[in-house]
């Protein structure tokens, strides 16, 4: 796994040694961020990376110009991981690590700025998608019109819930992407 673009480009990533994570492939990180290149700019972005596993998407963003990312992971063994990450790529300074389940996120921290940019790739098939979207409409974390990503299995029937207007939605063999503005 590598860093597809940016500052970062070719820099390998470290990944769990075990099962409990799921990171995105190359292949479907350099069609999602050519798809998002026309819809957001980078270098203004705030990006929360939900359900992070190695990092990738956040870094990913980093690396393309974002001026934050938080990490939302609360498997420790992906946390290792996605620190080791960071401090392989010289990035804590624009980083923070919030070792937490998703879904109870709770109200926004008044020190993070609000999110234009989420990326949600939790485990497939389990409505935790739906979940944590209410969770961070709920509890303020969402600039007005962010962008939100979500990756889930193709047959896992994903409706976004009130609050978001699905702009695009691609499946890339069993997974698949749905791009979300939120309208709340």
């Amino acid at each position: 796994m590598r860093i597809i673009a940016g500052t970062w480009k070719g820099r390998a990533l470290q990944t769990p040694k075990n099962n409990l994570t799921r990171p995105t492939s190359d292949r479907i990180r350099e069609a999602l961020f050519s798809a998002l290149e026309s819809r957001i700019q980078f270098d203004e972005a705030h990006v929360l990376d939900i359900f992070a596993g190695t990092g990738a998407l956040g870094l990913e963003a980093l690396s393309r110009g974002a001026a934050s990312c938080y990490f939302v992971e609360k498997i420790n063994a992906a946390c290792a991981v996605i620190e080791s990450n960071i401090h392989a790529l010289n990035a804590t300074d624009k980083t923070h690590l919030l070792k937490c389940d998703a879904v109870r996120l709770g109200k926004h921290e008044k020190q993070a700025p609000l999110f234009n940019l989420v990326f949600l790739d939790p485990p497939y098939g389990k409505g935790l998608a739906e979940k944590t979207l209410q969770c961070l409409q709920e509890g303020g974390w969402l600039a007005q019109d962010a962008l939100l990503v979500v990756e889930e299995d193709k047959r896992a029937g994903f409706i976004p819930p009130s609050g978001f207007d699905e702009i695009y939605r691609r499946a890339y063999g069993d997974t698949e992407i749905t791009l979300l503005s939120n309208i709340s």
